[in-house]
């Protein structure tokens, strides 16, 4: 074997990159100390760009298909010395795959909650979770920005920075929508399709594009939730004073099976506490009320008055209080009085209740002559 044909041996022929991950975006392929021989084969699969970086520079891209590696399809590599000429020398340059297929199934969520002001709970905090799928639109851009100069580049190196980003634009877009809490289970549609859109230029920065946003689950915290539930418990249950003489009735029939003086004690007590409130709800629906035919009408309040005395108002005085202020000469039957029910101030004298203690009063003595 020639000189020449034992360097050939050494020489890279055929460049290519078979993926057995779900997770790489940019892998770069292995040259080590071999050199691309001018004549070499490209295979660029679907889903995959290759893009050629010499002296630290991006040149040629290369779409899905095969190539033959020559000047007139490395533009780039044409001003290196002997090709130019036209010699077979070959060459050293970085070759870098990258994946452009979508990344479905990535998650994002809230670390923290979101506070936020809702028209009906008022400030409340709010907890988000999803998923979302992108993808790798501009190579270039991408390596450059992200990239770097790293052997391999997997979306887990970048997931916390795009999901910082979504967190950060789904509190904006919760926030400026002003749609109560309540209301956003019927509108996570929207919400991602509006985050996505929201979100397409953080996303070209960087090369890449966001295909879809999808929120899952939207909730409050875990003790606003709990009282939530009671709330709808209680809607659920309606008239709580017969679910309680319902729930007395269901636990005589166990208190019984209990022998013991406690379960005896127990059984007579729920039944007591069951007897009052169903005679309670018997005598109602059978009287109307307290007043009914079941017990005795209420007692009738004591009228009550207001005089005017020294030209001011006092009072109020029951009936029996009046014939004390009478017989004390505080009120005469000039004194004007008024109760609830009377359209004007009367005197004393005309008043139905106070004609008895008048008539017994003795006339003024006569004067004396």
């Amino acid at each position: 074997m020639g000189l020449w044909d034992k360097i050939s041996s050494q020489l890279i022929d055929i460049i290519e990159w078979l993926d057995d991950t779900r997770d790489t975006m940019v892998w770069r392929f292995p040259r080590y100390q071999n050199e691309i021989k001018n004549g070499a084969k490209l295979i660029v699969r679907e889903s995959q760009v290759a893009a050629f970086i010499h002296e630290g520079k991006l040149g040629d891209i290369f779409h899905p298909g095969t190539y033959t590696l020559e000047t007139k399809n490395l533009p780039i590599l044409g001003t290196l010395k002997g090709w130019k000429y036209g010699f077979n020398s070959p060459f050293r340059s970085e070759v870098y795959f990258v994946n452009t297929r979508t990344f479905t199934d990535r998650k994002w969520g809230t670390k923290n909650p979101i506070m936020m002001r809702d028209p009906e709970f008022g400030p409340v905090r709010l907890r988000a979770f999803g998923s979302f799928a992108m993808k790798v639109s501009d190579p270039p851009t991408f390596i450059k920005q992200v990239a770097g100069t790293g052997s391999q580049f997997t979306i887990d190196e970048f997931d916390e920075q795009l999901r910082s980003m979504m967190v950060s634009r789904f509190a904006d877009v919760a926030g400026e929508s002003r749609v109560p809490v309540l209301d956003m289970a019927s509108n996570y549609d929207e919400f991602g399709k509006y985050i996505a859109t929201r979100m397409k230029d953080d996303f070209g920065v960087f090369g890449l594009e966001l295909v879809r946003l999808v929120i899952e689950n939207i909730s409050l915290p875990p003790e606003v939730e709990a009282m939530m539930d009671k709330r709808t418990s209680m809607g659920v249950i309606g008239n709580m004073q017969n679910f309680a003489a319902f729930q007395a009735a269901n636990a005589i029939p166990d208190a019984a099976k209990n022998n013991s003086m406690a379960g005896g004690m127990m059984g007579m007590g729920v039944g007591y506490v069951m007897a009052n409130q169903m005679g309670n709800t018997m005598a109602n629906a059978a009287g109307g009320g307290a007043g009914g035919a079941g017990g005795p009408p209420p007692i009738p309040q004591a009228v009550q008055f207001f005089a005017a005395i020294g030209g001011k108002q006092v009072g109020p005085f029951d009936v029996d209080q009046l014939k004390q202020k009478i017989a004390g000469g505080e009120i005469s039957a000039q004194t004007l009085l008024w109760r609830q029910g009377m359209a004007a101030w009367t005197a004393a004298g005309q008043v139905i209740e106070l004609n008895t203690v008048f008539a017994a009063m003795p006339p003024p003595l006569p004067p004396q002559a």
